[in-house]
């Protein structure tokens, strides 16, 4: 099983790179459509974290910028119906904290928002993973339960997350956009103000 590589960043192919190793061999790793492993330039050193597929007649190599997107990864691929194709397309789409959150929240609207993700496929990946989650190194711990929130005090900040899902912003958005004031003891409706600027 390869794990990670080494290497220089050889050229761009579709859907990833080629990695060429210090003897000379290039790898085709197949990397997240957001991943920051594209902001490096052609030439420069990169190292990628990465998860080997074989099938029968198939073998590819998936890598990804730290271990915790390569755990997301192999969780959603457990998943059935979701095969490396659908979990490249949810990293892609969904950093490895947001996608926790979202599970976390049973909010499989943003889930679905990867391309080829139903809804229905995203509510199996939040059945199937949601008790796996704090398994996973990077842990959320800023995790609603039972209407509290530990990390974020569960008075003012919860009714502004509550304020704006009823806006219409998933569970998702409004936990991450409320997260992100550092202000406290602000009015639960200073908090929706400062979180609507972190949402547009």
């Amino acid at each position: 099983m390869i794990r990670y590589i080494k290497g220089i960043y050889a050229m761009n192919v579709n859907g990833g790179i080629v990695v060429e190793t210090p003897s000379g061999i290039g790898l085709e790793v197949f990397i997240p459509a957001n991943s920051p492993v594209y902001k490096y330039s052609i030439g420069d050193s990169v190292m990628v974290h990465t998860s080997m597929i074989v099938k029968e007649d198939d073998m590819s190599l998936y890598g990804f910028h730290n271990k915790e997107t390569l755990e997301i990864f192999e969780k959603l691929i457990t998943v059935s119906g979701v095969g490396a194709k659908g979990a490249m397309a949810i990293v892609g789409t969904l950093s490895a904290d947001e996608l926790k959150i979202a599970i976390t929240f049973e909010d499989a609207k943003e889930i679905a928002r990867a391309n080829g993700i139903g809804k229905k496929t995203a509510e199996r990946i939040i059945l199937e993973l949601k008790d796996k989650i704090g398994k996973m190194d990077g842990e959320v711990d800023r995790v609603v339960i039972g209407g509290e929130t530990p990390g974020i005090s569960a008075d003012n900040r919860t009714e502004a997350i509550n304020a704006l899902v009823a806006l219409g912003y998933t569970k998702a958005e409004a936990f991450n956009a409320v997260s992100t004031v550092n202000d406290e003891g602000l009015s639960s409706e200073d908090y929706i103000k400062k979180a609507l600027k972190n949402l547009f």
